[in-house]
């Protein structure tokens, strides 16, 4: 699937995130991802699949919410799509048209 959207400024919080979540990511994931991530608004709403879909739960990495990871690739760049719980179920900072992607650059 290829979704397209246009690239928008986030909360600027995303750094703060990733020092909790970079140890469990990667022992997930085996990639070590940059503590920031690029947003981008979406024409459309985008639920994540099920399959394929890394699950880490807040518990794991001493969080307040707990973070879906889908692979993806943007440009050829390997990375994942992150997106929290409240996100994901329309009670989070983000609507459902935002998707967040974070990667090793």
């Amino acid at each position: 699937m290829i979704l397209t959207g246009t690239v928008r400024s986030g909360k600027g919080n995303f750094s703060y995130c990733m020092e909790k979540l970079q140890t469990p990511c990667n022992a997930r994931t085996g990639v070590a991802l940059y503590p920031s991530s690029l947003d981008s608004d979406l024409a459309v709403s985008y639920d994540l699949p099920v399959k394929d879909v890394i699950w880490l739960e807040k518990e794991a990495y001493g969080g307040r919410v707990s973070v879906s990871l889908l692979p993806c690739a943007v440009s050829g760049i390997e990375g994942f799509i992150m997106r929290p719980d409240p996100n994901a179920d329309g009670t989070g900072d983000h609507p459902k048209t935002i998707v967040e992607v974070a990667a090793q650059v």
